[in-house]
């Protein structure tokens, strides 16, 4: 039988410098969860979480080189830029988390009580977690839209922000849930709101871009997404100034960290990490603000 079409197999998938960082983040992937599950051991939340993280991305990015090399990418109906854009992004977010927390919990330096082998197991599931981390960035960095290049949203630098600034509320959520006391006063949840709808509207925008549907929509989605990030702007500046007042304000809160408060269950320490993470994003969504003015969506890329 003679074929009509190009060949079967993208071998510019696995051989150009996008193939070989994701052929690299499925080797330094594979390596740091079995080293993690053979030998270095994990525990409670903060392992499960990495571990997840490790064997999430490298099922994904497997996906992602299969359908690159056998084209199969080309049958999916989603924006396929968008898609592998995004996913890069969250997985650098991800990775880097994975890689700060993992010897942060479990990596010593001495040898008792858990024993020399494991601790050399751990040290080098912490050397593999950084370098998947590199991988993943090295992607990104090769990926994100250049100037004057048509490319697709998730490339641009607003759309690698929508990735951060979702994932910078899953942070917030996270201190929210521990014991924050956000329903102490009626303007703290008000800033839970805010929060909250940042992220909803964020995660659509994200989905609308990936799965290429922006052009069905009956209203000019740009120009709706550059309306919502000045308003994410506004809500932001809003939840600025009002949790810390209400959180560390002598009349509401308290400025200082008291002294009886346990490590790890102590509200002032969730309140700050709230705090702090809002400021980061209410600086990204002004910087997104910012480049949104100079970029168009492209949907089918």
């Amino acid at each position: 039988m003679e074929s009509t079409g190009g060949p079967y197999l993208n071998t510019a998938a696995v051989t150009s410098p996008v193939g070989i960082a994701r052929l690299l983040q499925m080797t330094f992937g594979c390596t740091t969860f079995s080293l993690v599950a053979h030998q270095g051991g994990f525990s409670a939340a903060y392992g499960t979480f990495c571990m997840f993280v490790w064997t999430f991305c490298f099922a994904v990015t497997v996906f992602i080189i299969t359908c690159e090399f056998t084209h199969l990418h080309s049958c999916l109906s989603i924006s396929w830029g968008n898609f592998t854009a995004a996913f890069a992004m969250l997985a650098t977010l991800m990775s880097v988390t994975a890689a700060v927390i993992y010897p942060l919990y479990f990596v010593q330096l001495g040898c008792y009580p858990i024993g020399c082998e494991v601790r050399d197991f751990r040290i080098a599931a912490s050397v593999f977690a950084g370098l998947l981390f590199v991988a993943y960035a090295a992607e990104v960095f090769l990926t994100r839209a250049k100037p004057g290049q048509v490319a697709s949203y998730m490339a641009t630098i607003s759309g690698l922000l929508k990735i951060v600034q979702a994932f910078v509320a899953c942070i917030i959520f996270g201190a929210l849930v521990n014991d924050s006391q956000y329903g102490k006063y009626v303007a703290m949840q008000w800033c839970v709101a805010v929060y909250s709808f940042c992220f909803v509207v964020t995660v659509v925008v994200v989905a609308f871009s990936v799965t290429g549907k922006t052009a069905l929509l009956w209203f000019p989605f740009e120009r709706s997404v550059v309306v919502y990030t000045f308003g994410a702007v506004l809500l932001y500046m809003s939840a600025a100034v009002i949790w810390p007042v209400f959180c560390f304000d002598s009349k509401y809160g308290s400025p200082r960290r008291p002294s009886l408060c346990a490590k790890g269950k102590c509200p002032w320490d969730s309140q700050l990490v709230i705090a702090i993470f809002t400021y980061v994003n209410l600086l990204l969504y002004v910087v997104d603000l910012a480049y949104s003015q100079r970029i168009r969506f492209v949907s089918h890329l």
